[in-house]
């Protein structure tokens, strides 16, 4: 089955964004792309008359939006759906039919960064499928030969594959360089157990153990995409700063993401939360396998 890329758009400057990123993409990996718009009826009148007049109405916003972008890319196939729904629920359904889901996001600079509503930020938690944080200021020109694709790794081989996978094809489809990031901290002398310090020895100290285990996780990439240029960093610090630092670099940022959930519902990892308030570029966020 072709999955689409989908862009959730609302009539915001910011999705407009996130539907030119999406069609950008949809081309560059030759998908087709799926425009989608969640509205409620509002049954009063100083919201436009009966449902009909309503759905009309908010088609013919989308529309604008869509003819806008295949004016540009004339040979992408585009569908729209306006669909009857609370946002969260249209868009979570959406995503998971999608190779991915691109969603704008209010930016203000790097202090700043993303501003996340209460929908994006379950969107984010909830999804399958991995979901791109777009801001308003966004332009083809942040593609550009010498920006990177930035993706963090954490963990053993497997905790990133997903994160890793979707960076390696992203990059293969723009020609990009793929920067893979591994962050480390001193742990406390009493979290080590005899296991760990045997390993620790074996590589002789902390960093050659983290450089060893981030050539082991990018080494299925590398042999998968033999074509795609590739740089590992290994730093000490928090995992958000480091790839903050880098992010300056980046056309694209992924992070990899496992939902928590509290009893007010789910949360992101730490790692995702920050880049995604940092980082002014668009921003991945891909749910571990």
């Amino acid at each position: 089955m072709t999955r689409p890329i989908t862009a959730g758009v609302d009539g915001t400057e910011e999705s407009h964004a996130a539907l030119d990123w999406a069609a950008r993409e949809a081309v560059r990996r030759r998908l087709p792309l799926r425009v989608v718009h969640a509205w409620r009826h509002e049954a009063h009148e100083a919201a436009g008359g009966d449902r009909e007049t309503q759905r009309a109405w908010v088609s013919d916003g989308v529309t604008a939006a869509v003819r806008a972008v295949t004016a540009r890319c004339p040979d992408l196939a585009v569908s729209v759906d306006v669909v009857e729904g609370g946002p969260v629920e249209v868009l979570l359904a959406a995503a998971a039919g999608a190779e991915l889901l691109a969603l704008g996001s209010r930016g203000h600079g790097r202090v700043v960064g993303f501003l996340l509503g209460s929908v994006g930020q379950q969107v984010i938690a909830e999804a399958a499928r991995p979901v791109v944080l777009v801001r308003a200021g966004d332009r083809p020109a942040a593609e550009a030969a010498g920006r990177e694709v930035v993706v963090g790794q954490q963990g053993g081989a497997q905790d990133s594959a997903a994160a890793l996978k979707f960076a390696f094809e992203t990059a293969a489809a723009r020609g990009a360089t793929v920067r893979v990031v591994r962050a480390w901290t001193l742990p406390p002398v009493f979290a080590y157990s005899p296991g760990s310090l045997k390993l620790l020895d074996e590589s002789g100290g902390m960093a050659p153990f983290e450089r060893k285990a981030l050539a082991e996780a990018v080494r299925p990439l590398r042999e998968r995409f033999p074509d795609v240029p590739v740089a590992e960093q290994v730093e000490m610090g928090s995992a958000a700063q480091v790839l903050l630092s880098v992010a300056g670099h980046a056309q694209l940022m992924v992070v990899g993401r496992r939902a928590h959930r509290t009893a007010v519902g789910a949360r992101i990892g730490s790692v995702a939360h920050g880049v995604l308030h940092h980082a002014d570029c668009p921003v991945a966020v891909v749910p571990h396998d």
